[in-house]
């Protein structure tokens, strides 16, 4: 063994980094023929391609097809139904719709808090099928109901599925459930299954007002197969914008839960491309691996003691699950392994073992290494998107070719620190280089212990390199022996970090490549015992080598195809105060599509500065006059307009004249609106504040979203007598493509309509005039 120590040590470092990824989820998918207690994979997808035929956004006939399907599938359990049917309105967004939530119960032996079931299914409008989000989360809970109901279960508690509306529009239906309905003061605990991708391993993420100690304990003993989720993530989740229907739950009704979400392809998010054919297999097979333990479990757990004061660092790992402590042990594990630490340096340096001119210039290597691979990744990245611009109409910020792109800059990074390292290898003892690395991971342990506890648990990589020290120090046995120790003892670091390596970019973009080539120089330096072996192979050219090349791969498959749609945009505008109409596009160019509305030369920006909302607040990049066609603008009816006590309040009806999807507000001045009220639905005041918003800084007034039943939106609101109003109404329906005032060329197969955006639009922009007082 200790002949061919190096070869054994290549294969087992090799074979821990697969595994670490290859352990994260299922990598079987179960068919038809499981046993009818337990959860299959191929009966679940019956169900997502029912729902996932077409597109079905609020508002469209699809949408109550599909809910009428959910309907039945639960009825065929043996559940009674009901619809809650209930307008809400999200204030911070200012959006709302009339919204159908589905519900279902099944009545527990015990009068203890209930269990609920989440998922919406709603699809983002207008093109995507939904099949991940959240197609994949009905699929999950009709197959796990039917299989937990299958084995003639009786839960303790009783469970209760909501299968809401408009998610996708703020959240809106399960706002109006927990805001409305009786049920929600029932509840205890929540299992949300969401989606921001099509495929990769499902993340659990918690929510909750208080500490995590008693959820964490209880989702392990809950004794889920593949768990996948740490307090790192959770503690970067809060900080994002991101939200789920979950956090609604916890923010007005103090209800603790889970979600469980994958974010991998998420290239296909919110697209044409979330469909039936491109969801992961093995993703929803993970998804089911969640739900059945966690829904046999907390039927009978009880669910009124899981708040908590105290918070647990947490990770999960392979075969154990989820491996958690207290907060409170991060500063004593730290303390001592500190003295720990110092207690080598001093013995090493004291026994002339270790040499102090030595570990000063092993921070040389290292702090190059991250500050070269740093600059690398993040220019590397900014100068990809100038020799590939088609990046830029990917809103994601993860291109298909991205994991490719991951792999190449991680190469790219062991390249670096292999070159740089390589005359310290031959100079200076692994013992002397090690210490820099130990040193940096406890700063970044002290800062986190200041900063992120959730990271805590990067604590092990200072365990990992005190015992390398310890090991280089103390042991006797041959340079051979310590080599294959040293793997090993690396295999944790290896399966609890490089994971991160991938993840980081996939769900947070491309954008961040620099936070993965920072993790690789910091491990890098950790195993510097181990590298230092290579020295005479010349690793640093083979990974420089496989980094050209896997380059060369991406640019291969930076162009669009079939599989990889192109994502273009266009909308025709209608101002009918100026009497002008114009074609506008969110493409940073034109393309053979947008074309035949832009011409060869558009003007690049927008054709105002006032214009309709998007998701990442994208703006219109390319316009062109066009001309005016015979859409019926709404009717706009001032009801009433009085002065009552220093206060004007007014009465505003919104009348289409064709069929519409959306109607925007927006001031073009600062207003404060002492109250606001939309079709009967009155928003609250601001905490401590005497009014409900103004528009000093968000211009955004309203967002509604029309359905069957919405034919007006009446609004009435006061502001105080001094202020003069002056709004502008987007009326929007998606039937660019459909309209008769228009012949248009189809998109070809490569292309799809962008994401996040208004898109395929006719839009009426018109002014709405108020009389000064």
């Amino acid at each position: 063994m200790k002949k061919y120590a190096l070869a054994i040590s290549f294969l087992i470092l090799a074979a821990t980094i697969y595994f670490s990824f290859n352990s994260l989820m299922p990598q079987t998918v179960s068919d038809s023929s499981a046993p009818l207690i337990e959860f299959s994979t191929e009966r679940a997808l019956t169900k997502l391609k029912e729902i996932t035929k077409k597109p079905h956004y609020v508002g469209t006939e699809e949408h109550k097809l599909v809910r009428e399907y959910i309907v039945s599938e639960l009825k065929k359990l043996g559940l009674q139904t009901e619809i809650q049917e209930q307008i809400a309105i999200k204030k911070n967004w200012r959006a709302g719709t009339r919204t159908y939530n589905i519900l279902a119960r099944i009545k527990g032996t015990e009068n203890n808090k209930a269990l609920l079931l989440l998922s919406h299914y709603d699809s983002s409008a207008h093109s995507s099928f939904g099949a991940s989000d959240a197609g994949s989360g009905i699929a999950t809970i009709l197959e796990g109901l039917r299989a937990y109901l299958a084995a003639n279960s009786t839960p303790k508690n009783d469970i209760i599925i909501l299968i809401s509306d408009a998610e996708e529009l703020g959240l809106l239906g399960a706002r109006a459930f927990v805001k409305n309905h009786h049920w929600a003061k029932d509840i205890g605990l929540v299992l949300n299954f969401e989606a921001r991708g099509s495929g990769g391993p499902s993340y659990m993420l918690m929510e909750t007002n208080g500490g995590n100690k008693n959820l964490i304990q209880q989702f392990q003993k809950a004794n889920s197969k593949y768990p996948v989720a740490s307090s790192l993530m959770y503690s970067i989740y809060k900080m994002l914008p991101n939200e789920t229907d979950l956090t609604v739950f916890r923010e007005d009704g103090d209800i603790d839960g889970f979600n469980f979400a994958f974010i991998d392809n998420h290239f296909d998010y919110h697209t044409a491309q979330d469909s039936y054919e491109r969801l992961d297999r093995k993703t929803l097979e993970h998804q089911g691996s969640y739900i059945m333990p966690l829904l046999h479990y907390f039927a009978d757990a009880d669910l009124t003691n899981l708040k908590s004061d105290k918070d647990y660092v947490y990770f999960n790992f392979p075969f154990i699950g989820m491996v958690y402590y207290p907060f409170s042990y991060i500063l004593p594990m730290l303390v001592l392994l500190s003295f720990l630490f110092l207690g080598l340096l001093f013995y090493g340096l004291s026994q002339n073992k270790l040499k102090g001119k030595e570990i000063a210039r092993g921070f040389i290597p290292l702090l190059l290494s991250l500050i070269i691979s740093g600059i690398l990744a993040k220019y590397g990245w900014e100068f990809l998107k100038v020799i590939h611009p088609q990046y830029n109409d990917i809103l994601h910020g993860f291109t298909y070719n991205g994991h490719l792109y991951i792999a190449a800059f991680s190469a790219l990074t062991l390249a670096v620190c292999m070159i740089i390292y390589k005359k310290y290898f031959k100079k200076y003892r692994s013992e002397n280089l090690l210490m820099a690395p130990v040193i940096l991971w406890i700063i970044i342990n002290i800062a986190v212990a200041i900063y992120l506890k959730g990271a805590a648990y990067f604590i092990t990589a200072v365990i990992f390199g005190i015992i390398c020290i310890a090991i280089l120090l103390f042991s006797k046995a041959s340079d051979k022996s310590k080599l294959l120790w040293f793997t090993i003892l690396s295999i944790p670091i290896i399966l609890i970090f490089v994971p991160m390596i991938q993840m980081f970019p996939i769900g947070l973009g491309l954008k961040i490549l620099v936070v993965s080539s920072t993790f690789i120089v910091l491990l890098f330096g950790l195993m510097v015992p181990f590298f230092s072996n290579y020295q005479k192979i010349k690793l640093g050219r083979l990974f420089l080598l496989l980094s050209v090349i896997i380059f060369i791969s991406a640019s291969f498959k930076s162009s669009y195809t079939v599989d990889r749609k192109k994502p273009n945009s266009t909308n025709y505008i209608l101002d009918v105060d100026q009497n002008e109409a114009y074609w506008a596009s969110y493409n940073n160019s034109v393309d053979a599509y947008t074309k035949q509305f832009l011409g060869d030369n558009p003007v690049k920006g927008s054709y105002d500065s006032n214009t309709t909302a998007s998701k990442y607040r994208n703006g219109v990049k390319l316009h062109k006059k066009a001309d005016i066609k015979p859409i019926a603008p709404p009717e706009i009816i001032i009801k009433t307009d009085t002065i009552i006590n220093n206060l004007r309040t007014i009465d505003l009806i919104i009348e289409p004249q064709r069929k519409v999807n959306r109607i925007e507000l927006l001031a073009e001045n600062a207003i404060t609106f002492k109250t606001f009220t939309i079709n009967g639905v009155e928003l609250d005041k601001r905490k401590n504040k005497d009014y409900v918003f103004n528009t000093k800084n968000y211009k955004q007034l309203l967002t509604y979203y029309l359905t069957e039943k919405d034919s007006i939106l009446t609004i009435n609101f006061s502001i105080p007598e001094k202020e003069m109003p002056e709004l502008i109404i987007y009326e929007v329906a998606y039937d660019l493509l459909e309209n008769s005032n228009f012949s248009i060329t189809p998109r070809s197969e490569i292309m799809m309509p962008m994401p996040f955006i208004i898109n395929d639009a006719t839009i009426i922009k018109k002014q709405i005039s108020f009389n000064k007082r």
